[in-house]
């Protein structure tokens, strides 16, 4: 079920940290860790899918991290 934002609903947790670029090594933006399909989805997707992708967030960071030291 998906969450419908409205009067009274909370709004949605964002990882966007405004520094929106996609690596192109590994797809995901280097600021939250999203892809591109994730970021212009994120609004409709329902919280389940949402809080799976806020799982693999820190990974995919720290994995970007090293790559490019």
């Amino acid at each position: 079920m998906s969450e419908a934002a409205g009067a009274g609903s909370a709004p949605i947790r964002s990882p966007c940290t405004n520094i929106c670029r996609i690596d192109d090594a590994t797809g995901w933006c280097v600021g939250c860790g999203r892809t591109l399909d994730e970021i212009v989805r994120w609004g409709t997707t329902d919280g389940a899918d949402r809080d799976g992708v806020m799982a693999q967030l820190p990974a995919r960071m720290a994995a970007s991290r090293v790559r490019r030291m």
